[in-house]
């Protein structure tokens, strides 16, 4: 998986935030989908395949691997990536 830009800073996901992102993003299309239609089986076959695929064996990975980074690390990339980081260089 590429890295991929967040909207609102313009910064670049890694690996590790962009698998987590991706993943997050189709737990919540599918649990949406889910509510609209409960009885769908199309979707509760997509959210099978999800849960027992090796989508989710890598997303789980890119899960721990970011447990793994300090969290002063893990608050900077936060803030550079939700653009907190701006706002605080703009009044310095």
């Amino acid at each position: 998986m590429t890295p991929t830009t967040a909207a609102v800073t313009g910064c670049r996901l890694d690996q590790e935030e962009a698998r987590v992102s991706a993943t997050r993003r189709m737990l919540i299309m599918l649990g949406a989908a889910l509510v609209d239609q409960p009885f769908d089986t199309t979707t509760h076959h997509r959210l099978v395949q999800l849960l027992t695929g090796e989508h989710l064996q890598g997303a789980l990975a890119a899960v721990d691997a970011l447990r793994q980074r300090p969290e002063q690390e893990l608050r900077d990339r936060i803030a550079e990536l939700s653009g907190h980081g701006l706002r605080l260089r703009r009044s310095a």
